[in-house]
């Protein structure tokens, strides 16, 4: 079964408000259908809490949302249990954190305390408390949005949260004829008000199924190893690829295969995405503020350059 006609409507739908971001979009719905979370970092007001809705609003599930706060507390996202006067009992009230699709904005203002709430939830799809465990509705993505550290207020997310994200991307600014757009449309009414959903919770099920069917050439794999290895190696960076993030990788190209139209990954789909699922995975030697990501990204791209592509 070709799932092309279903992503493209999804596509379509997404751009009657998204403008200009084809390529940002194909990487988050990348992540939807692996199954996986997606980061969007870049400064205020580009459009990365907008990008998030329009794919929430295009999925017939449960939507929520999350403003983090430096006041906010782990059970105001995973829920906590109330007392019942009636029946002198406990019951579990759940948080937003149960939905298809949660936008966890600005997730890097709340403190890391909040931040480690979500770490169950998005590794293992589902929540304890009071010793019960409660699944998550399936399917589940955390798209979380973050401004740049050096921006006043902010908490930067620890390594093993960062390693829960499939992607980190920037949304980066429109060019001028989008821009002119977004001016237009707004000036009227919020294009976002007018996505409804295209898809239905079990269609994105079943290309998530499709996925998994997606073949990976030994040679695929022992190519994504090899960049691994040679992150491990490189005297530019003090930590690699650690081997969540090889799967991660392998993961990420099935879905960016199947998106493509083919039953099978081919070498360019891995070095489409290298970048941008092992950057926030390493560690650089030397650390600034200013340009982080764009300069990780850098390194991660001529590793992926000196890796000999098989054939």
């Amino acid at each position: 079964m070709t799932f092309i006609p279903l992503i493209a409507r999804l596509e379509q739908n997404i751009a009657l408000a998204v403008f200009g971001k084809r390529d940002v979009v194909r990487l988050c719905l990348t992540a939807l259908f692996a199954g996986e979370h997606v980061l969007l970092e870049d400064v205020p007001g580009v459009g990365k809490t907008l990008i998030a809705q329009a794919v929430a609003k295009s999925i017939s599930g449960d939507f929520r949302r999350i403003q983090f706060t430096p006041d906010l507390l782990p059970a105001d996202i995973v829920g906590s249990s109330i007392y019942n006067a009636t029946n002198q009992e406990f019951r579990f009230s759940q948080g937003p954190v149960f939905a298809n699709i949660l936008l966890a904005d600005e997730i890097n203002r709340t403190t890391p305390r909040t931040q480690s709430a979500m770490l169950e939830a998005m590794e293992e799809h589902q929540v304890s408390a009071d010793g019960t465990t409660y699944p998550l509705p399936e399917p589940f993505m955390v798209i979380a949005t973050e401004n740049p550290m050096e921006f006043e207020g902010t908490y930067p997310l620890p390594e093993s949260q960062l390693d829960r994200f499939l992607m980190r991307l920037s949304v980066g600014y429109p060019n001028r004829e989008n821009e002119l757009n977004v001016l237009k449309t707004h000036q009227t009414a919020k294009p976002i008000q007018s996505i409804t959903p295209v898809l239905s919770c079990e269609q994105i099920l079943e290309i998530r199924q499709g996925v998994s069917q997606v073949r990976v050439d030994e040679s695929i794999n022992r190519y994504i190893l090899d960049i691994a290895d040679v992150t491990r190696e490189s005297d530019e960076l003090l930590v690699g690829v650690s081997t969540r993030g090889a799967v991660a990788l392998s993961r990420a190209v099935q879905a960016f295969a199947l998106m493509n139209g083919r039953e099978f990954v081919v070498p360019d789909d891995v070095k489409s995405l290298a970048a941008a699922v092992f950057a926030h995975r390493v560690m650089p030697k030397t650390y600034s503020h200013a340009n982080q990501r764009q300069a990780v990204e850098a390194v991660v791209e001529r590793l992926v350059e000196s890796v000999t592509v098989p054939v």
